[in-house]
């Protein structure tokens, strides 16, 4: 790291000022102060300043009723103070089996927009002491108890949880909670639960129904997400724009929806247009099938059916397994194009009353797929992988680069912004990958912002046999920053974990920083299904000495060599 002097300059990144912290009891900050031979303390702790000035450091959070940083920074005769607001949650509330009775009424559920099917339990619950006596009392006068998971034998991290189940039905009236001990006794009102069968099953549209004109012909990558819980939930399920679905439940901001008679899922209730009471259930009945050889590089199992499915592809080695819900297979014919080498067999049956599954066996492992609703059927597209050259494995492969954000992104101690660096390490692997013979696409190319869901639909259109997304990375509040800061690259779909482990093992051979693996993760440029893809992590640029070997041409090509490497063993992997 190089030294550098001048004049005294104050500033913290991270942190911003009134920055809400979720840290327990440690957090880190870091900045510059403009000059290496400065002197820095916060809130009277001396911290090291590297010779460039830039500084990092992990301190025990203030009381939260003196919530604040002060930094005073001083060289020779010249001293600047900046002082960092902080807003620190307050910590659950406290729950003791002596002393004044008190719950945790923040923790009372239901709570919020809810509505269920009539017949659905839903969980009541709330936080009280262990030595209490909790009871649910409906509306009609009704009373139920609550039972202590923790002296129930349950397995519970939380010894002060009470809960019991209760019909919605018997929710959709205000009732109360009452916790006594002894004399003392605390009584909550209850959040009303609606029914969302209460004038019988309802119907919606999910995303946006694509107009007659545009029905015929989409080519969009845009799909709508379904999660498999309401609250933090990860990517499950991805629903063409228009399928309709049962409504079956509300929580908060988010929608339940039934897929078919044994599955719900969980949308954005921002994605979902309900129809009028009295719509008809839509009736998804699959046709005849036939494949369609597109070339040399696709073909396509095209299913004829009334209505846009719910669905999920499995992959295995070299098999899709395609489940459509809500549907009914009424295949009798199975057309193969004569001169198809992609698809070698496409089995079918009925799993579930309404639930179809097809079996798409390849006569090579799965490369790539994607999804369509084309002309009233759902097709399945089927990618070939290239061919590849034995001597240069890159030699007529098209490989998409993404230089990772704007918007948003990191900076580092002394301003290096993520998308800056990412951008002169993209340029750099794009002329190591054009060495190789690859032809390669840019998704960024100017400092201007390109959002996320444009990127993998862009290399899409661009015939990419390979997507790589190069980052930087930072750590949540409450990490200790010296003992978690390395290289990381991560996948999403099972066929993109082999171009993430050669990448990975090319970023660490070349760059030489702490192995932290690679990680199956629901990021949004690495979800698209037609290419293996991947986004690299490949340093850590709120780390002081990476943000300054980040800056120089020699640790940029080490990062940009490093993958270009790895993409190389991949692609040679390919022709075994």
């Amino acid at each position: 790291m190089a030294r550098v002097t001048g004049r005294l300059d104050l500033r913290v990144v991270y942190p911003p000022d009134g920055a809400t912290i979720g840290g327990r009891d440690s957090t880190f900050l870091f900045g510059s102060v403009g000059t290496g031979d400065a002197r820095l303390s916060i809130n009277g702790i001396d911290v090291a300043v590297n010779p460039n000035g830039s500084w990092l450091d992990w301190l025990p959070l203030p009381p939260r009723e003196r919530a604040s940083w002060n930094l005073v920074a001083s060289h020779g005769a010249d001293t600047m103070r900046v002082t960092r607001r902080l807003v620190i949650p307050a910590p659950r509330a406290a729950i003791a089996d002596s002393g004044p009775l008190v719950v945790d009424s923040a923790s009372l559920r239901p709570g919020g927009r809810e509505s269920r099917l009539g017949g659905e339990l839903v969980r009541v619950s709330i936080r009280a002491p262990r030595n209490g006596a909790v009871t649910f009392i409906a509306a009609d006068g009704s009373r139920r108890p609550l039972v202590n998971l923790a002296q129930a034998g349950l397995i519970t991290a939380d010894p002060m949880l009470w809960a019991t189940d209760v019909e919605a039905r018997a929710l959709q009236l205000p009732g109360r909670l009452e916790v006594a001990r002894g004399r003392d006794t605390v009584s909550l009102a209850t959040a009303r639960v609606a029914l969302a069968d209460s004038a019988g099953p309802r119907y919606a549209v999910v995303g946006d129904r694509p107009a007659p004109q545009e029905a015929n012909a989409p080519d969009s990558d845009r799909v709508v997400i379904a999660r498999p819980v309401a609250n933090g939930g990860t990517y499950k399920w991805f629903l063409i724009p228009g399928t309709i679905v049962e409504v079956t439940g509300r929580s908060g901001d988010m929608v339940r929806a039934r897929l078919d008679r044994d599955l719900d899922a969980w949308l954005p209730a921002s994605e979902v247009r309900e129809l009028p009471a009295g719509t008809p259930a839509p009736l998804r009945v699959a046709g005849n099938a036939r494949v369609v050889s597109r070339g040399s590089e696709a073909s396509d199992l095209v299913i004829p059916m009334g209505e846009r499915p719910p669905y999920i592809v499995n992959e295995s080695a070299a098999s899709l397994v395609l489940e459509l819900y809500g549907t009914v297979a009424n295949t009798d014919i199975l057309n193969y194009a004569s001169g198809d080498s992609i698809v070698r067999r496409v089995t079918w049956e009925q799993v579930g009353r309404d639930r179809a599954r097809y079996v798409v066996e390849l006569n090579a492992p799965v490369f790539g797929y994607v999804v369509r609703w084309e002309r009233g059927a759902f097709v399945l597209r089927v990618r070939r992988a290239p061919v590849i050259n034995a001597m240069r494995p890159l030699q007529g492969v098209t490989i998409a680069v993404d230089a990772g954000h704007p918007p948003a992104g990191s900076t580092g101690p002394t301003g290096l912004y993520e998308a800056v660096a990412t951008l002169a390490i993209s340029q750099r692997l794009k002329a190591l990958l054009e060495e190789r013979g690859a032809t390669v696409y840019m998704t960024r190319t100017a400092p201007g912002a390109v959002p996320l869901i444009d990127r993998p639909e862009m290399a899409r259109r661009a015939g990419a046999h390979a997507f790589v997304s190069i980052h930087l990375n930072a750590l949540p509040d409450g990490v200790n920053p010296f003992t978690a800061h390395g290289t990381g690259t991560y996948y999403f779909t099972p066929r993109s974990a082999p171009l993430a482990r050669e990448v990975q093992r090319g970023m660490v051979r070349r760059m030489g920083l702490r192995d932290l693996g690679i990680n199956y993760d629901n990021l949004a440029v690495i979800r698209p299904t037609w290419m293996p893809s991947i986004l690299c992590e490949g340093a850590f640029v709120m780390i002081p000495e990476q943000e300054a070997l980040l800056r120089t041409p020699e640790f940029q090509e080490a990062y940009a060599l490093g993958v270009a490497e790895g993409l190389e063993g991949y692609f040679r992997g390919l022709r075994r």
